[in-house]
């Protein structure tokens, strides 16, 4: 059969081709010898490849694991400033000329 590659280096397969190897998106490629190209179909197992990125990332399934149960939780809400009991993302968004830091540094 034959397959024609563009001036991008694509490679369209026939369709008659395809059909044979069903629902794939990659291939294996190398060269064996000079003049002649191996695709072999690969299925890409995507939990391996989160796992190796966590890996790459130093957090372990341990890590994962806790970050779910936090998840779980709800979100995360930060305290009320004392002085003028509004939560501290808002104070920092209607921050006026005589807001005053101490009520951000109470709440740490």
């Amino acid at each position: 059969m034959l397959a024609k590659m563009t001036s991008k280096n694509q490679i369209t397969l026939p369709k008659a081709l395809t059909k044979t190897l069903g629902d794939v998106q990659y291939f294996e490629s190398n060269a064996p010898e000079a003049g002649s190209i191996v695709l072999t179909p690969v299925r890409l197992n995507r939990a391996d490849a989160v796992r190796s990125r966590l890996a790459a990332m130093g957090l372990s399934e341990k890590d994962v694991a806790e970050a779910r149960k936090l998840g779980s939780q709800g979100p995360l809400t930060m305290p009320a400033c004392a002085a003028t009991r509004r939560p501290a993302a808002r104070r920092l968004r209607h921050q006026t000329s005589s807001f005053q830091p101490c009520c951000l540094l109470a709440d740490v």
